[in-house]
Protein backbone atom coordinates (compact mmCIF):
# COMPACT_ATOMS: atom_id res chain seq x y z
CA UNK A 1 0.00 0.00 0.00
CA UNK A 2 1.49 3.22 -1.02
CA UNK A 3 1.84 6.33 1.52
CA UNK A 4 -1.68 7.96 -0.65
CA UNK A 5 -3.99 5.06 0.27
CA UNK A 6 -2.45 4.79 4.05
CA UNK A 7 -3.36 8.35 4.69
CA UNK A 8 -6.93 7.84 2.67
CA UNK A 9 -7.31 4.58 4.64
CA UNK A 10 -6.55 6.97 8.00
CA UNK A 11 -8.78 9.65 7.32
CA UNK A 12 -12.08 7.14 6.29
CA UNK A 13 -11.06 5.52 10.18
CA UNK A 14 -11.09 9.00 11.77
CA UNK A 15 -14.02 10.05 9.94
CA UNK A 16 -16.02 7.10 10.48
CA UNK A 17 -14.96 6.96 14.20
CA UNK A 18 -16.58 10.54 14.26
CA UNK A 19 -19.62 9.32 12.40
CA UNK A 20 -19.62 6.28 14.97
CA UNK A 21 -19.58 8.21 18.19
CA UNK A 22 -22.96 10.63 16.20
CA UNK A 23 -24.46 7.20 15.69
CA UNK A 24 -23.46 5.52 19.01
CA UNK A 25 -24.90 8.99 21.36
CA UNK A 26 -27.75 9.75 19.17
CA UNK A 27 -28.84 5.43 19.47
CA UNK A 28 -28.16 5.83 23.00
CA UNK A 29 -30.23 8.77 23.07
CA UNK A 30 -33.10 7.45 21.17
CA UNK A 31 -32.37 4.10 23.57
CA UNK A 32 -32.68 5.98 27.15
CA UNK A 33 -34.76 9.11 26.33
CA UNK A 34 -37.65 7.17 24.02
CA UNK A 35 -40.18 3.76 24.50
CA UNK A 36 -38.84 3.39 21.05
CA UNK A 37 -37.85 -0.50 20.30
CA UNK A 38 -34.58 -1.32 19.09
CA UNK A 39 -35.00 -0.80 14.78
CA UNK A 40 -35.70 3.16 15.15
CA UNK A 41 -32.80 3.86 17.12
CA UNK A 42 -30.56 2.15 14.73
CA UNK A 43 -32.16 3.28 11.91
CA UNK A 44 -32.38 7.16 13.07
CA UNK A 45 -29.10 6.75 14.34
CA UNK A 46 -27.32 5.06 11.02
CA UNK A 47 -28.99 7.48 8.81
CA UNK A 48 -27.53 10.88 10.93
CA UNK A 49 -24.02 8.48 10.96
CA UNK A 50 -24.15 8.26 6.92
CA UNK A 51 -24.68 11.87 6.13
CA UNK A 52 -22.30 13.10 8.16
CA UNK A 53 -19.65 10.57 7.05
CA UNK A 54 -20.10 10.56 3.24
CA UNK A 55 -19.76 14.54 3.38
CA UNK A 56 -16.65 14.17 4.91
CA UNK A 57 -15.38 10.98 3.49
CA UNK A 58 -16.13 12.46 -0.22
CA UNK A 59 -13.97 15.92 0.32
CA UNK A 60 -11.43 14.82 2.48
CA UNK A 61 -11.11 11.22 2.05
CA UNK A 62 -11.54 10.52 -1.51
CA UNK A 63 -11.29 13.84 -2.50
CA UNK A 64 -13.77 13.32 -4.78
CA UNK A 65 -14.90 16.27 -7.64
CA UNK A 66 -17.64 13.52 -8.96
CA UNK A 67 -21.60 13.76 -9.80
CA UNK A 68 -22.72 14.39 -6.21
CA UNK A 69 -25.86 13.15 -7.11
CA UNK A 70 -24.79 10.10 -8.65
CA UNK A 71 -21.96 9.47 -5.10
CA UNK A 72 -25.36 9.84 -3.31
CA UNK A 73 -27.61 7.57 -5.06
CA UNK A 74 -25.12 5.08 -4.91
CA UNK A 75 -24.57 5.34 -1.40
CA UNK A 76 -28.14 5.11 -1.08
CA UNK A 77 -27.94 1.61 -3.20
CA UNK A 78 -25.48 0.42 -0.68
CA UNK A 79 -27.71 1.35 2.15
CA UNK A 80 -30.21 -0.44 0.60
CA UNK A 81 -28.94 -3.79 1.53
CA UNK A 82 -26.76 -2.90 4.42
CA UNK A 83 -29.58 -0.83 6.02
CA UNK A 84 -32.36 -3.77 6.38
CA UNK A 85 -30.08 -6.95 6.70
CA UNK A 86 -28.27 -4.64 9.65
CA UNK A 87 -31.80 -3.51 11.21
CA UNK A 88 -33.61 -6.97 10.82
CA UNK A 89 -30.21 -8.72 12.06
CA UNK A 90 -30.05 -6.33 14.76
CA UNK A 91 -33.29 -6.67 15.95
CA UNK A 92 -33.59 -10.50 15.85
CA UNK A 93 -30.50 -10.73 18.02
CA UNK A 94 -31.66 -7.97 20.67
CA UNK A 95 -35.12 -10.01 20.69
CA UNK A 96 -32.76 -12.88 21.50
CA UNK A 97 -31.13 -11.09 24.74
CA UNK A 98 -28.03 -9.64 23.16
CA UNK A 99 -27.19 -6.55 24.67
CA UNK A 100 -28.38 -3.52 21.82
CA UNK A 101 -24.95 -1.92 22.61
CA UNK A 102 -23.04 -4.56 21.70
CA UNK A 103 -25.15 -5.26 18.12
CA UNK A 104 -24.67 -2.06 17.32
CA UNK A 105 -20.97 -2.13 17.71
CA UNK A 106 -20.55 -5.40 15.94
CA UNK A 107 -22.86 -3.75 13.10
CA UNK A 108 -20.70 -0.90 12.87
CA UNK A 109 -17.82 -3.05 12.55
CA UNK A 110 -19.18 -4.83 9.74
CA UNK A 111 -20.29 -0.82 7.82
CA UNK A 112 -16.93 0.23 8.46
CA UNK A 113 -15.05 -2.64 6.50
CA UNK A 114 -17.59 -2.79 3.82
CA UNK A 115 -18.46 0.69 3.26
CA UNK A 116 -14.75 2.08 2.71
CA UNK A 117 -14.51 -0.95 0.08
CA UNK A 118 -17.53 -0.09 -1.71
CA UNK A 119 -17.02 3.37 -1.44
CA UNK A 120 -13.08 2.94 -2.83
CA UNK A 121 -14.22 0.86 -5.62
CA UNK A 122 -17.87 1.64 -6.95
CA UNK A 123 -19.07 5.02 -5.79
CA UNK A 124 -15.51 7.14 -6.55
CA UNK A 125 -14.17 5.03 -8.51
CA UNK A 126 -12.55 6.98 -11.51
CA UNK A 127 -12.76 10.14 -9.02
CA UNK A 128 -10.33 10.33 -6.16
CA UNK A 129 -7.95 13.11 -6.22
CA UNK A 130 -10.24 15.00 -8.41
CA UNK A 131 -11.25 18.03 -6.33
CA UNK A 132 -9.68 21.25 -5.23
CA UNK A 133 -7.67 20.24 -2.16
CA UNK A 134 -6.19 17.24 -4.73
CA UNK A 135 -4.61 19.56 -7.10
CA UNK A 136 -1.58 21.42 -6.28
CA UNK A 137 -1.75 24.68 -4.29
CA UNK A 138 -0.25 26.93 -7.72
CA UNK A 139 -3.03 25.10 -9.77
CA UNK A 140 -6.02 26.24 -7.30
Amino acid sequence: MDRRELLRAVKFTLFSISAGVIEIISFSLLTELTAFPYWPCYLIALVLSVLWNFTFNRRYTFRSAGNVPKAMALVAAYYCVFTPLSTLGGNVLANLGWNEYLVTGLNMVVNFVTEFLYDKYVVFRGTVDTNNLAKPAEDR
